[in-house]
């Protein structure tokens, strides 16, 4: 009998998130399963979604600012290409609630 592993796909892990949250152990959840480089640079993908959002700054100055390479807010910003612009006021509005 072969093994299969009990997460197979990203909606999973988000509910599993979303449960964490719910009972109030989604800090301990993420700080175990994401290393410190990996935290770091969720802190700084959080960052250049927001930059690229408020379209203040070019790439390029996003890129000094979080001491990230440019291919890293490219990344980013042809992900919110993808999004709708209702999907982009959402993710506008959660990032602003900090």
């Amino acid at each position: 009998m072969s093994q299969q592993p009990e997460y197979t796909d990203w909606q999973q892990v988000m509910d599993l998130i979303k449960h964490s949250t719910e009972t109030e152990q989604h800090e301990m959840l993420l700080t175990m399963l994401l290393t410190p480089d990996e935290r770091e640079s969720l802190v700084a993908r959080v960052n250049i979604v927001r930059e690229l959002l408020k379209g203040e700054l070019s790439q390029r100055q996003i890129s000094q600012m979080l001491g990230v390479g440019v291919a890293t807010i490219t990344r980013g910003s042809n992900e919110l290409k993808s999004k709708s612009n209702d999907e982009k006021k959402a993710i506008t509005a959660l990032l602003e609630r900090h």
